[in-house]
């Protein structure tokens, strides 16, 4: 956000917020579900897409219908001559696509699993320019339901948040995601410290971010506290890797470090020094998320 965009907008919420705190608190919490617009590429994501172009060739592609709108689906294969050992479902980030998971994607393809990669609303081919954790969550349901059950889910920063919260069944009325194990990359763990995060960005004032919860609780049927990675986790002992960098600038490491106060089930990796991006395309740490779903359907590998 331009300095003094940023500036302008800090000056109307700190006055909005002694004037009319709830009207304050649903346009901060409409600010936040806003997602940027495909025509504000940068340079570099323009290239990153168009070297995907053959690898996206390959996928089939998938339009699928939501409670909210449409989301795009993409089904990858195993490689030529493998036999299927289940399928897996990935789910970027904020800001991100498809194509910014070919990596990951091609790890698990070459291990024989089929990959249902989604792009969440408002992101990729999917429709809207609004995203929450309700829709997104809404959206791995219905992948769910077309294309599960999965021997694992793996989400990168906000769609590992997405996986979770998705499996543990956070969200009122929206069945659990049907998952073996799970695999969270440099995934934040703490919707309330997010909230917090953005208030103090925008000065965002305290009655506004009361505003802000309830909305939350509005449309989750859940209040704001209770979406936190490590009881969600506890409620849900589904198998589960983190792998975070403790240098991420992106999401802090206190993320990864509740996840893994969930309980014995969850297992915790640092990748040293590959930040919140440079991570999805490690080629160690593509071999560890596809050998922890490995794991799970052949317990040898275990010893």
């Amino acid at each position: 956000m331009a300095s003094f965009g940023l500036k302008v907008i800090r000056g109307v919420f700190g006055a909005a917020e002694h004037v009319a705190p709830r009207i304050t608190g649903r346009a901060a919490f409409e600010l936040f579900c806003r997602t940027p617009s495909t025509r504000t590429l940068t340079d570099g994501e323009r290239r990153a897409i168009d070297r995907a172009a053959e690898f996206m060739a390959e996928a089939r592609h998938h339009r699928l219908k939501t409670a909210t709108g449409c989301v795009m689906v993409h089904e990858f294969r195993p490689e030529p001559g493998r036999e299927s050992a289940g399928t897996v479902l990935v789910i970027h980030g904020w800001r991100s696509r498809t194509e910014y998971m070919r990596v990951l994607i091609e790890g698990f393809r070459a291990a024989g699993y089929k990959v249902v990669s989604l792009d969440l609303p408002g992101h990729g081919h999917s429709q809207g320019r609004h995203l929450n954790m309700v829709n997104a969550v809404e959206a791995a349901r219905v992948a769910g339901e077309w294309f599960g059950p999965f021997v694992a889910a793996v989400g990168h920063s906000f769609g590992g948040a997405v996986a979770a919260n998705a499996i543990a069944g956070s969200v009122k009325d929206i069945p659990p995601l049907s998952a073996a194990r799970l695999v969270l990359i440099a995934a934040p763990s703490s919707l309330p410290a997010i909230f917090a995060d953005f208030s103090r960005m925008l000065n965002v004032g305290p009655r506004s971010q009361v505003a802000m919860a309830d909305r939350v609780e509005y449309l989750s049927g859940r209040p704001l506290h209770e979406f936190t990675g490590d009881r969600q986790l506890a409620q849900a002992p589904v198998p589960t890797l983190v792998i975070h960098a403790p240098d991420d600038r992106e999401v802090p490491a206190e993320h990864a470090r509740r996840y893994a106060g969930a309980g014995d089930h969850v297992r915790l990796h640092w990748a040293d020094g590959l930040g919140h991006r440079r991570i999805l395309a490690d080629k160690g740490v593509v071999e560890r998320a596809v050998g922890f779903v490995t794991m799970q359907q052949n317990p040898s590998l275990l010893h």
